[in-house]
């Protein structure tokens, strides 16, 4: 089981921000599938049964890299959509690993150099009376997505509604090496959300057959003290 809250308090950030208007769609996919995408160092995450992939789209704001003079405003804020999944290390540390990450600010392409999968495109967040519209299209204009979710009423997060939502670090491979980004921020406030609409191909993209099943969706308005630690190599 994961932890509700951060397993660990990241004193020194490399980068504060918060993450808002967050959408979680989760599809299962048989564990085989996922993991011919992942390096050899790490093995997928199941629960029930099944390797599940989220597309989680957000607005990243109020960044503040590392040595950025208090004087100096924050960056300001733009789009980015992960595609993800759950692995864990030999020594059973579970965490993120990152399928692709499209982003609309050409300042966090500088985490490609720790192995992130970072693409530079056009991604835009919208509200509309109760509906929340995200969409993107990465440079070069083959990887596309359109989602338009429903939020609904907040809830009491269940395991599986916790395993789906809570990590609180993130991998990435390099130079024959795996990195990992330890994170702290609050418990995400969840609520039930319905799709009105879905068009994607950043599965496909990324390498992944059909999913097993209809997808989960959970939206948070979300967080607003996220704490990146620096990236470091992680211990064998």
């Amino acid at each position: 089981m994961v932890a509700y809250g951060a397993e660990q308090r990241v004193r020194v950030a490399a980068v504060r921000a918060r993450w808002l208007r967050q959408t979680f769609v989760h599809w299962p996919f048989r564990p085989q599938a996922v993991q011919a995408l992942l390096p050899p160092e790490l093995a997928v995450d199941v629960y029930e049964g099944a390797a599940w992939v989220g597309l989680t789209p957000f607005v990243m704001a109020a960044v503040r890299p590392v040595g950025l003079p208090a004087k100096v405003p924050a960056l300001p804020s733009f789009a980015e959509t992960n595609l993800r999944t759950y692995v864990r290390r030999a020594d059973g540390r579970d965490g993120i690993w990152f399928l692709s990450i499209d982003v609309a600010s050409p300042v966090m392409l500088a985490a490609r150099a720790v192995g992130a999968p970072y693409h530079l495109g056009s991604l835009r967040v919208t509200g509309d009376g109760d509906t929340v519209s995200y969409a993107g299209k990465r440079v070069g204009g083959r990887v596309s997505y359109r989602l338009r979710v429903r939020p609904g009423d907040p809830l009491r997060p269940t395991e599986r509604d916790v395993w789906l939502t809570s990590r609180w670090r993130a991998y990435t491979r390099r130079l024959g090496r795996i990195w990992e980004t330890p994170v702290e921020h609050e418990p995400w406030p969840l609520a039930d959300a319905a799709v009105d609409g879905l068009e994607q191909t950043l599965t496909r993209a990324a390498g992944l057959p059909a999913p097993l099943g209809e997808p989960v969706v959970h939206f948070s308005p979300g967080v607003t003290h996220v704490r990146l630690g620096a990236s470091r190599p992680a211990s064998a």
